[in-house]
């Protein structure tokens, strides 16, 4: 249920509810919005678990991104006198980390969509 402090508001809210396509459709009394939310179907939390991946791919690219350009600027203080032993030193703990991460977001990616399969 949403009250919005302003009652002119009402219209807006429920516009932008509706253009937001998440498969909601609000109920607009003239006070007040109500929102039912079904239950999930398979279908929908096969949806879900899908959008999950995505998001998770998403992150991977960002922390792998996130290498490349460590990577760069070490390289780069190379070239201006950064001894190579502490370049090389400084690429392997971004790689370590790199798999940190990663292994983070895949276990994160694994409990999300165990709990949305959780009827």
């Amino acid at each position: 249920m949403i009250q919005p402090w302003e009652k002119n508001m009402l219209g807006i809210i429920e516009k932008a509810i509706m253009a937001a396509n998440i498969g909601l459709t609000p109920v607009n009394n003239g006070e007040v919005i109500r929102i039912n939310v079904p239950p999930l179907t398979e279908e929908r939390r096969h949806q879900l678990v899908k959008q999950v991946r995505n998001e998770g791919e998403t992150a991977k690219i960002s922390i792998r991104n996130s290498r490349k350009w460590g990577n760069d600027e070490f390289k780069g203080l190379l070239k201006d006198g950064l001894p190579e032993d502490l370049e090389k030193n400084a690429v392997e703990e971004i790689q370590q980390m790199t798999h940190d991460y990663t292994l983070k977001v895949d276990k994160v990616m694994a409990t999300k969509e165990k709990d949305i399969m959780t009827v």
